[in-house]
Protein backbone atom coordinates (compact mmCIF):
# COMPACT_ATOMS: atom_id res chain seq x y z
CA UNK A 1 0.00 0.00 0.00
CA UNK A 2 1.14 3.97 -0.54
CA UNK A 3 1.20 4.57 2.82
CA UNK A 4 2.92 1.79 3.85
CA UNK A 5 5.93 2.47 1.78
CA UNK A 6 5.97 5.70 2.88
CA UNK A 7 6.30 5.14 6.33
CA UNK A 8 9.05 1.87 5.81
CA UNK A 9 11.14 4.55 4.06
CA UNK A 10 10.86 7.16 6.61
CA UNK A 11 12.39 4.54 9.24
CA UNK A 12 15.02 4.08 6.85
CA UNK A 13 15.89 7.36 6.06
CA UNK A 14 15.64 8.13 10.44
CA UNK A 15 18.44 5.08 10.81
CA UNK A 16 20.10 5.91 8.04
CA UNK A 17 21.02 9.81 8.94
CA UNK A 18 21.46 8.42 12.23
CA UNK A 19 24.18 5.92 11.97
CA UNK A 20 25.61 7.44 8.53
CA UNK A 21 25.39 11.22 8.46
CA UNK A 22 27.07 12.99 5.68
CA UNK A 23 27.47 15.50 8.81
CA UNK A 24 27.43 14.97 12.53
CA UNK A 25 26.64 18.65 14.32
CA UNK A 26 28.67 18.36 17.40
CA UNK A 27 26.27 19.52 20.31
CA UNK A 28 27.22 23.12 19.93
CA UNK A 29 26.10 23.18 16.23
CA UNK A 30 21.96 22.30 17.05
CA UNK A 31 20.17 24.75 16.80
CA UNK A 32 17.62 24.98 20.17
CA UNK A 33 14.69 24.79 18.17
CA UNK A 34 15.82 22.15 15.43
CA UNK A 35 14.78 19.04 17.98
CA UNK A 36 10.77 20.64 17.73
CA UNK A 37 8.01 19.36 15.72
CA UNK A 38 7.13 21.93 12.79
CA UNK A 39 5.15 24.37 14.25
CA UNK A 40 2.84 26.71 11.77
CA UNK A 41 4.73 29.84 12.34
CA UNK A 42 4.58 32.96 10.31
CA UNK A 43 4.56 33.02 6.45
CA UNK A 44 7.92 33.26 5.05
CA UNK A 45 9.09 36.53 3.34
CA UNK A 46 11.90 38.76 2.41
CA UNK A 47 14.95 38.26 1.13
CA UNK A 48 15.66 34.29 0.72
CA UNK A 49 18.46 32.77 -0.66
CA UNK A 50 18.38 29.71 -3.23
CA UNK A 51 21.38 28.11 -0.99
CA UNK A 52 24.00 27.07 -3.38
CA UNK A 53 24.77 23.03 -2.12
CA UNK A 54 28.53 22.19 -1.51
CA UNK A 55 30.05 18.83 -2.47
CA UNK A 56 32.32 16.21 -1.20
CA UNK A 57 34.91 15.17 -3.78
CA UNK A 58 32.73 12.24 -4.72
CA UNK A 59 29.91 14.56 -5.26
CA UNK A 60 27.35 14.34 -2.44
CA UNK A 61 26.52 17.11 -0.26
CA UNK A 62 29.11 18.32 2.22
CA UNK A 63 27.02 19.32 5.35
CA UNK A 64 29.69 21.26 7.17
CA UNK A 65 30.31 23.38 4.55
CA UNK A 66 26.66 24.02 4.11
CA UNK A 67 25.97 24.93 7.69
CA UNK A 68 28.53 27.81 8.11
CA UNK A 69 27.68 29.14 4.38
CA UNK A 70 24.10 29.08 5.55
CA UNK A 71 24.42 30.42 9.11
CA UNK A 72 26.86 33.73 7.24
CA UNK A 73 23.95 34.32 5.02
CA UNK A 74 21.49 34.34 7.79
CA UNK A 75 23.73 36.69 9.85
CA UNK A 76 24.01 38.95 6.38
CA UNK A 77 20.76 39.71 5.35
CA UNK A 78 18.61 37.04 4.68
CA UNK A 79 15.12 36.66 6.12
CA UNK A 80 15.48 32.39 5.16
CA UNK A 81 17.29 30.04 3.03
CA UNK A 82 15.65 28.01 0.51
CA UNK A 83 17.29 24.49 0.98
CA UNK A 84 17.72 21.84 -1.95
CA UNK A 85 16.07 23.79 -4.77
CA UNK A 86 17.52 24.57 -8.28
CA UNK A 87 20.76 26.01 -7.46
CA UNK A 88 21.00 23.49 -4.59
CA UNK A 89 21.21 20.87 -7.25
CA UNK A 90 18.67 18.74 -5.84
CA UNK A 91 17.36 17.06 -9.11
CA UNK A 92 21.31 15.93 -9.03
CA UNK A 93 21.10 14.15 -5.75
CA UNK A 94 19.88 10.68 -4.78
CA UNK A 95 16.38 10.75 -2.25
CA UNK A 96 18.95 9.51 0.19
CA UNK A 97 21.31 12.26 0.20
CA UNK A 98 18.45 15.08 -0.16
CA UNK A 99 17.05 13.44 3.01
CA UNK A 100 20.63 13.26 5.15
CA UNK A 101 21.66 16.88 3.76
CA UNK A 102 17.59 18.31 5.33
CA UNK A 103 18.65 16.61 8.60
CA UNK A 104 21.74 18.70 8.83
CA UNK A 105 19.86 21.80 7.99
CA UNK A 106 17.16 21.18 10.42
CA UNK A 107 19.56 20.43 13.51
CA UNK A 108 21.81 23.14 12.66
CA UNK A 109 19.39 26.31 11.44
CA UNK A 110 16.68 27.80 12.77
CA UNK A 111 13.64 25.79 11.13
CA UNK A 112 11.18 28.89 11.14
CA UNK A 113 13.89 30.35 7.93
CA UNK A 114 13.86 27.36 6.04
CA UNK A 115 11.92 26.11 3.04
CA UNK A 116 13.00 23.08 1.14
CA UNK A 117 12.86 21.73 -2.26
CA UNK A 118 10.54 18.37 -2.22
CA UNK A 119 9.49 18.16 -5.65
CA UNK A 120 10.24 14.79 -7.63
CA UNK A 121 8.43 13.34 -11.04
CA UNK A 122 7.63 10.24 -8.71
CA UNK A 123 4.55 11.42 -6.42
CA UNK A 124 5.39 8.57 -3.77
CA UNK A 125 9.24 10.16 -3.69
CA UNK A 126 7.59 13.95 -3.48
CA UNK A 127 5.46 12.83 -0.58
CA UNK A 128 8.65 11.27 1.25
CA UNK A 129 10.69 14.00 0.76
CA UNK A 130 7.11 16.22 1.87
CA UNK A 131 6.48 14.26 5.14
CA UNK A 132 10.17 14.53 6.01
CA UNK A 133 10.21 18.34 5.78
CA UNK A 134 7.14 18.12 7.93
CA UNK A 135 8.70 16.23 10.55
CA UNK A 136 12.20 17.86 10.23
CA UNK A 137 10.22 21.31 11.20
CA UNK A 138 10.60 23.27 8.18
CA UNK A 139 8.14 26.22 7.36
CA UNK A 140 7.70 25.04 3.87
CA UNK A 141 8.03 22.80 0.67
CA UNK A 142 9.09 24.02 -2.59
CA UNK A 143 6.79 21.51 -5.10
CA UNK A 144 8.34 20.90 -8.49
CA UNK A 145 5.87 19.72 -11.31
CA UNK A 146 6.24 16.55 -12.33
CA UNK A 147 8.80 17.13 -14.71
CA UNK A 148 9.25 14.33 -16.96
CA UNK A 149 5.81 13.78 -18.72
CA UNK A 150 5.59 17.09 -21.25
CA UNK A 151 2.22 18.59 -22.47
CA UNK A 152 0.41 17.32 -18.83
CA UNK A 153 -2.78 18.59 -18.47
CA UNK A 154 -4.30 21.43 -15.85
CA UNK A 155 -6.64 18.85 -14.23
CA UNK A 156 -3.89 16.40 -14.26
CA UNK A 157 -1.35 18.88 -12.50
CA UNK A 158 -4.16 19.89 -10.07
CA UNK A 159 -4.45 16.21 -9.15
CA UNK A 160 -0.94 15.57 -8.42
CA UNK A 161 -1.39 18.21 -5.73
CA UNK A 162 -4.27 16.90 -4.72
CA UNK A 163 -2.92 13.27 -4.12
CA UNK A 164 0.13 15.20 -2.49
CA UNK A 165 -2.12 17.11 0.04
CA UNK A 166 -4.56 14.60 1.09
CA UNK A 167 -1.25 11.99 1.27
CA UNK A 168 0.51 14.37 3.61
CA UNK A 169 -2.90 15.67 5.60
CA UNK A 170 -1.04 14.32 9.08
CA UNK A 171 2.01 16.09 7.86
CA UNK A 172 0.36 19.73 6.82
CA UNK A 173 3.43 21.60 5.88
CA UNK A 174 2.68 24.44 4.10
CA UNK A 175 3.38 24.39 0.19
CA UNK A 176 4.69 26.49 -2.39
CA UNK A 177 4.58 25.84 -5.85
CA UNK A 178 7.63 26.30 -7.80
CA UNK A 179 6.68 27.37 -11.53
CA UNK A 180 10.28 27.13 -13.86
CA UNK A 181 8.76 26.07 -16.91
CA UNK A 182 12.16 26.95 -18.56
CA UNK A 183 13.90 23.31 -17.29
CA UNK A 184 10.99 21.71 -16.01
CA UNK A 185 8.71 21.97 -19.36
CA UNK A 186 5.32 22.52 -17.30
CA UNK A 187 3.90 25.44 -16.13
CA UNK A 188 1.64 26.31 -13.08
CA UNK A 189 -0.67 29.17 -15.11
CA UNK A 190 -2.52 31.41 -13.21
CA UNK A 191 -5.67 29.34 -13.38
CA UNK A 192 -4.55 26.60 -12.13
CA UNK A 193 -2.80 28.18 -8.82
CA UNK A 194 -6.20 29.95 -8.08
CA UNK A 195 -7.76 26.67 -8.16
CA UNK A 196 -5.15 24.89 -6.04
CA UNK A 197 -5.30 27.90 -3.72
CA UNK A 198 -9.41 27.57 -3.96
CA UNK A 199 -9.63 23.88 -3.22
CA UNK A 200 -6.14 23.36 -0.65
CA UNK A 201 -6.27 27.18 1.18
CA UNK A 202 -4.76 26.38 4.29
CA UNK A 203 -2.04 24.02 2.53
CA UNK A 204 -0.83 26.28 -0.61
CA UNK A 205 0.70 29.35 0.89
CA UNK A 206 2.40 30.68 -2.46
CA UNK A 207 4.36 30.40 -4.99
CA UNK A 208 8.07 31.02 -6.25
CA UNK A 209 8.33 32.16 -9.97
CA UNK A 210 11.56 31.77 -12.25
CA UNK A 211 9.75 32.54 -15.16
CA UNK A 212 11.33 35.94 -15.48
CA UNK A 213 7.62 36.74 -16.75
CA UNK A 214 6.73 39.75 -14.58
CA UNK A 215 3.12 40.10 -15.99
CA UNK A 216 2.81 36.11 -14.61
CA UNK A 217 4.27 36.80 -11.26
CA UNK A 218 1.70 40.07 -11.06
CA UNK A 219 -1.56 38.29 -12.74
CA UNK A 220 -0.61 35.28 -9.68
CA UNK A 221 -0.32 37.96 -6.97
CA UNK A 222 -3.46 39.32 -7.65
CA UNK A 223 -5.18 36.30 -7.09
CA UNK A 224 -5.64 36.77 -3.07
CA UNK A 225 -3.31 38.96 -0.72
CA UNK A 226 -2.75 35.77 1.43
CA UNK A 227 -1.03 34.00 -1.39
CA UNK A 228 3.05 34.53 -1.09
CA UNK A 229 4.80 34.96 -4.50
CA UNK A 230 8.31 34.73 -4.68
CA UNK A 231 9.97 36.32 -8.18
CA UNK A 232 13.53 35.15 -8.11
CA UNK A 233 15.15 38.50 -9.61
CA UNK A 234 16.32 40.88 -6.47
CA UNK A 235 15.08 43.81 -9.24
CA UNK A 236 11.16 43.19 -7.69
CA UNK A 237 12.44 43.78 -3.99
CA UNK A 238 11.30 47.26 -3.69
CA UNK A 239 7.87 46.02 -5.27
CA UNK A 240 8.37 43.01 -2.35
CA UNK A 241 8.78 46.15 0.23
CA UNK A 242 5.38 47.95 -0.14
CA UNK A 243 3.35 45.85 -3.31
CA UNK A 244 2.19 42.92 -4.08
CA UNK A 245 5.16 39.96 -3.55
CA UNK A 246 6.36 38.96 -0.49
CA UNK A 247 10.00 39.20 -0.89
CA UNK A 248 12.83 37.10 -3.75
CA UNK A 249 14.36 33.85 -3.58
CA UNK A 250 17.21 34.46 -5.76
CA UNK A 251 20.19 32.78 -6.34
CA UNK A 252 22.47 35.29 -6.22
CA UNK A 253 21.56 36.44 -2.86
CA UNK A 254 24.10 33.37 -1.97
CA UNK A 255 26.73 36.58 -2.88
CA UNK A 256 24.86 39.71 -2.18
CA UNK A 257 23.10 39.32 0.95
CA UNK A 258 23.80 42.30 2.41
CA UNK A 259 22.53 44.54 -0.25
CA UNK A 260 18.81 42.49 -0.50
CA UNK A 261 18.57 43.24 2.82
CA UNK A 262 19.05 46.91 2.63
CA UNK A 263 16.78 47.42 -0.45
CA UNK A 264 13.86 45.40 1.33
CA UNK A 265 14.16 46.52 4.87
CA UNK A 266 14.66 50.42 4.13
CA UNK A 267 13.98 50.70 0.41
CA UNK A 268 17.53 51.79 -0.53
CA UNK A 269 17.78 52.27 -4.41
CA UNK A 270 21.84 52.10 -4.27
CA UNK A 271 21.80 49.29 -2.63
CA UNK A 272 19.08 48.00 -5.00
CA UNK A 273 20.75 49.05 -8.13
CA UNK A 274 24.01 47.44 -7.10
CA UNK A 275 22.38 44.00 -5.99
CA UNK A 276 21.06 43.81 -9.51
CA UNK A 277 24.61 44.18 -10.83
CA UNK A 278 25.92 41.13 -9.52
CA UNK A 279 22.99 39.13 -11.08
CA UNK A 280 23.41 40.85 -14.42
CA UNK A 281 27.61 39.45 -13.90
CA UNK A 282 25.76 36.19 -14.68
CA UNK A 283 23.24 37.08 -17.78
CA UNK A 284 24.23 35.00 -20.52
CA UNK A 285 26.56 32.84 -18.52
CA UNK A 286 26.09 29.20 -15.90
CA UNK A 287 24.35 30.44 -13.36
CA UNK A 288 24.94 27.46 -10.67
CA UNK A 289 28.68 27.01 -11.80
CA UNK A 290 29.07 31.07 -11.63
CA UNK A 291 27.68 31.22 -7.93
CA UNK A 292 29.66 28.39 -6.92
CA UNK A 293 32.92 29.50 -8.38
CA UNK A 294 32.53 32.83 -6.43
CA UNK A 295 31.29 31.56 -3.36
CA UNK A 296 34.81 29.63 -3.94
CA UNK A 297 37.11 32.50 -3.79
CA UNK A 298 35.14 34.63 -1.31
CA UNK A 299 35.52 31.39 0.95
CA UNK A 300 38.91 30.40 0.21
CA UNK A 301 37.83 27.20 -0.60
CA UNK A 302 38.44 25.96 -4.36
CA UNK A 303 35.92 22.95 -2.94
CA UNK A 304 33.58 25.41 -3.65
CA UNK A 305 33.66 25.46 -7.05
CA UNK A 306 32.70 22.01 -7.60
CA UNK A 307 29.21 21.15 -9.41
CA UNK A 308 27.25 17.72 -9.67
CA UNK A 309 27.30 16.34 -13.29
CA UNK A 310 26.13 17.01 -15.97
CA UNK A 311 26.60 20.91 -14.99
CA UNK A 312 30.19 21.76 -15.68
CA UNK A 313 32.22 24.08 -13.53
CA UNK A 314 33.40 27.51 -14.22
CA UNK A 315 37.04 27.84 -14.26
CA UNK A 316 39.16 29.73 -11.20
CA UNK A 317 39.69 32.92 -13.69
CA UNK A 318 36.08 32.87 -14.01
CA UNK A 319 35.32 32.46 -10.33
CA UNK A 320 38.17 35.12 -9.32
CA UNK A 321 36.60 37.76 -11.93
CA UNK A 322 33.46 37.37 -10.88
CA UNK A 323 34.45 37.47 -6.71
CA UNK A 324 36.39 40.77 -7.15
CA UNK A 325 33.19 42.50 -9.05
CA UNK A 326 31.12 41.17 -6.15
CA UNK A 327 33.52 42.37 -3.50
CA UNK A 328 33.73 45.76 -4.93
CA UNK A 329 29.69 46.24 -5.97
CA UNK A 330 29.59 45.37 -1.93
CA UNK A 331 32.08 47.21 -0.82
Amino acid sequence: MFFTRIDQACVLWAERVTTNSIYAPHASDVHPTSTKKNIMTGPLRGVIAAIATPLTPTNQPDGARFVDHARDLLATGCDGLNVLGTTGEATSFSLQARLALMDVAAKALPCEKLMVGTGTPALDDTVLLTRAAWDLGFSGALVLPPFYYKDVSEDGLHAYIGALVAATADAPIPLYLYNFPALSGLAYGPALVARLFEAFPPRIRGLKDSSGDMDYAHAVAAIDPALSVFPSNEATLLAAHDGPFAGCISATANLNAPLCAKAYRQGDRESLDKAVAVRALFTGRPLIAGVKATIAHLRHDPQWASVCPPLSPSTSTQGETYAKKVSMLRA
